[in-house]
């Protein structure tokens, strides 16, 4: 009996081994593909930030809402804008 239990963990540790080579197979494929992957929005225009502005001045500037603003920007710090920073002020989704 001891030596069926043998067999079928072997068997078992097979099955897992080529299951994990599949896998990475599969995943080296899809990262290696020509396939865009899609961040979400294109940005489609930008502004330069003078002295004095703000997120929410730029914002109302464009007549964009405090969320369209910050979806267009994700990475900005409104507290630590800098004179000549862009700001995308129009962006489309892809």
């Amino acid at each position: 009996m001891a030596r069926i239990s043998s067999k079928m963990t072997m068997l078992l540790n097979l099955f897992l081994v080529l299951s994990l080579c599949f896998t990475v197979s599969i995943a080296e494929r899809i990262l290696e593909s020509d396939v865009p992957i899609s961040t979400g929005l294109k940005c489609e225009s930008v502004y330069g930030v003078k002295s004095g502005d703000t997120c929410l001045g730029v914002a109302n500037m464009f007549n964009l809402t405090p969320g369209t603003f910050a979806a267009f920007n994700p990475n900005l710090d409104c507290n630590a804008l800098f004179v000549g920073q862009w700001l995308c002020t129009q962006a489309i989704d892809f």
